[in-house]
This record gives structure tokens, sequence and C-alpha cells, in this order.
């Protein structure tokens, strides 16, 4: 398996992900396109050029925040491009544009240890990022697209959620969902104001990130004027926005009611949690699909998720989840860094450890070796061992595999029989000339 070659980009990520949006857009600006930009910011390490945090330096307490606020600012500043590019080549008028973000904030605001905002801004909520109150999950959702009669300057006070986007999308599109059902409904009536009738839904959001669900965790069950979190804590949102006045003995009745509609959800959705989620490989022979720590399916949920961890080479181990497309051979390349570093799997990096959140001042720093003596794989049937070589970059190994899902598990292991998984492998379908 060659060395694979990957696209680089030069710049700061937000303005690349909205340059190379803005070249899809102009290559199908004469045709329908549907433009995703999930960008990477803002989130830690807060990495932003001074001249986006240098307005904030002296108004928050200390840089990270003044660097989280230069990220938003640097968002909105591409935002804006892209809204007059739409202007330029006259997509505005007919293009439905939509902004919003997926959690609360994570750096805007500093928390005292009930959730409550002590310095910095979180718009008067509680909780941060990953919390089951409001400040954790409530988010904005932007539309605008003048040629359907929806040309902002009003708000929708009513309770809505990620469900909601898809139906509302097909509907806006004309769309037949066909015999497709879906748990949101359309916003449209509330987009052109005609929302009599609309019905005071009960919403559920909570925040699992294990690999079983936990009933009741970090969950809210939700309508416009209630809030009943993780199943105990009631709040009167029409009353206390900021939810610190738990009502729960006040309104038994409401307490029932809505934990009886998060039990009704519950048994709809753990339907699913004994499934798998598995990564297909073997779509097409000679195609490499490259799995990283992170895609490990792990309860608890432990993996090197970010480069430091892999520097630092943390001892973690898990197992994929795959669906084998195609049966055939099929070759599995373990590596302890990513081909692109083109690094031997006991070798390390120079320079000093660095935690992630430090790699914000000058780079990530060096690497540690990992003194590994053989590799190990496990995947379908198959089990086998093979030496570490000195200098090898990879250990490879190939199977037959027949079609279907199944698990991939690998370490690399050394003398004390401490392991680790391999943080990266690249699987490949043979071509018939390969696997000979």
């Amino acid at each position: 398996m060659a060395l694979r070659s990957y696209p680089t980009f030069e710049g700061y990520c937000t303005d690349v992900w909205f340059a190379e949006a803005l070249k899809f857009i102009e290559r199908n600006r004469d045709r329908p396109f549907l433009c995703y930009i999930s960008t990477n910011a803002p989130h830690s390490p807060y990495i932003v050029d001074d001249a986006y945090s240098a307005r904030y330096t002296d108004k928050v307490e200390h840089q990270d925040r003044a660097n989280f606020y230069g990220m938003i600012t640097a968002i909105d500043e591409n935002f804006g491009r892209l809204d007059r590019a739409l202007h330029d080549w006259g997509l505005a008028d007919n293009t439905i544009l939509i902004f919003m973000t997926d959690n609360g904030t994570s750096g805007g605001a500093t928390l005292d240890a009930e959730g409550f905002v002590v310095r910095g801004y979180n718009a008067g909520m509680r909780g941060l990022k990953n919390s089951e109150y409001d400040g954790g999950h409530r988010v904005p959702f932007f539309i605008r697209w003048p040629a359907g009669g929806i040309d902002g300057g009003r708000d929708v006070p009513a309770l809505t959620a990620n469900v909601d986007v898809m139906p509302t999308l097909l509907a806006l599109c004309g769309a037949d969902p066909g015999t497709h059902t879906f748990d949101g409904r359309s916003l449209v009536p509330l987009l052109v104001g005609h929302d009599e009738g609309w019905p005071d839904r009960i919403m559920v959001t909570d925040s699992q990130r294990l690999a079983h669900p936990v009933k009741w965790r970090k969950s809210a069950t939700m309508t416009s004027r209630w809030r009943l979190v993780n199943g105990v804590e009631l709040y009167d949102k029409s009353i206390d926005p900021e939810q610190r006045h738990d009502v729960a003995a006040l309104y038994p009745e409401v307490v029932a009611r809505l934990r009886e509609a998060y039990e009704a959800w519950w048994a709809k959705v753990s339907v699913q949690f004994d499934g798998t989620i598995p990564i297909t490989i073997g779509r097409a022979a000679g195609e490499t699909v490259a799995l990283t720590t992170h895609d490990w399916r792990n309860d608890p949920v432990e993996c090197a998720w970010n480069q430091a961890m892999v520097r630092a080479g943390v001892a973690c181990n898990g197992y994929w989840e795959v669906d084998v497309a195609t049966p055939g051979r099929y070759r599995f390349e373990l590596r302890r860094w990513p081909q692109v570093e083109a690094r031997a799997i006991t070798e390390g990096i120079p320079g000093p450890l660095k935690p992630f959140t430090d790699a914000i001042s000058d780079g990530w720093g060096g690497g540690c070796g990992l003194p590994f003596e053989r590799a190990r794989i496990r995947v379908g049937h198959h089990e086998a061992h093979r030496p570490v070589e000195t200098d090898a970059h990879f250990v490879a190994f190939t199977f037959w595999l027949d079609a279907g899902e199944t698990r991939l598990e690998t370490a690399f292991v050394d003398a004390q029989g401490n392991e680790t998984g391999a943080y990266f492998v690249y699987v490949e379908r043979l071509t018939e000339e390969r696997a000979v």
C-alpha cells in the first residue's frame, strides 16, 4: 500500500472551509445545490489570529476567552463573505440560507458550582456545552429565503429542535418525502407567520457520550414553558429563564406528564441501543478506508482523541465495527502514526510533550517513542501476530473476509505485555492482481 497523497491548504481552518464552500457554490451556481459548512471553530484549543482576539483581550479576564470570541468573529466575517458572494452571483434571493450552531457556548463564560454564569456571556442561560440546562443545548436557528417569503426580522418563540430541520427543508423545496416519517415536523407555518393551532410539543434532548446510554442521563424534557431536567428538577421558563428555582414539588402533575413523555421517547430510541454503527470497508477494489482511535466503539469511551494524546502514546484500546461490503482479500495496515507522518512505529518526535490546550502557543511539541515488539489483529474469525521490525512504519496483515458486519481489534505490545491499540489502521480491498 503506497503512501497516499492528501490535498493541503494554506491558512486558517475557518477561512479554508468557507473558501472551499464558495468554490463549490460558484461551480454549481447555475443549478440546485446543497452546501453544508461545518466548521471546527469555536472549539478548543482556542487558536486565532491576533487581529481577531486583540479587540477582546482588554475586555475579558483571560486570553483564552479573548481567543474564543475572536474565533466567533472570524466565523462572522466569513459568513458575511458568503452572504456577499450570494448577492454578487444573484443567488441570495432564491437560496435558503441557514445559520445555526450545535451546542451552547464552551469558552464564552465561567460558571459557579451550580452552573450559573459568574463571568462572561451565555445569554442569561444556565450551563455550558454538554449541560442539560438550556445553556448547554439551546442554539440559534436563523433562516432566510426571500423568494419563499422568509426574509427575516421576526422571532419565532415556539419550541423547535433538530428533528424539524429535514421535514422543513423538504417542505420548502417541494420534495415528496414518500413513505418516510419523521419525529419532527415542518416549521414552514411558523416561518411564514401562519402559526395558528401550532401544538405545544414535548421535546427531549440528552447528552450521553456512552456506548450504552443511561436513562435520564443529562436530559431535558421540554415544552415551551417547562423544563424537566434529569427527570426530577422542574423549571418554569416563563418566569425563571435562568432555571434557578426548582418547582417540581409545586407541580407534580407537570412532572408526571413530562416523565411519561420521556418514557415514550426512551422506549422508541432505546430500540437502537444494541445495534451496531459499522464503518463500511471494501466498496471498491483498491479503495483505502482510514480508521482512527476516535472511531472505536468503547464503553467506557477511551481513546486517543487528539494529537497530544497520540504523541504521548496514551495506553488505550477498543474495537471498530466494520461492514465488509464485498467478499475478498483485505489488507490491514497498523500504524502508531498516520501515513502522512511517515514515521516508524516505535519512533518519537523531537521536543517536549505538550497537553492539547497548550498547542496554541507554539505548536504540538514532541512525541514519545514506544518500545513495541509485536502487533496483533483480530478481524472476523482471523487472529494473527507479527513482530514490529526496527524502523517499520507499519505492520500489515492480509485476510480473506466474507461480506457482512464484524469487529476489528488491534494492538501493539511491548516486552512486558503492555499494549495499546493501533491509533491508525488503513484498510484496502485488494484488486485481483494484488490479491494473488
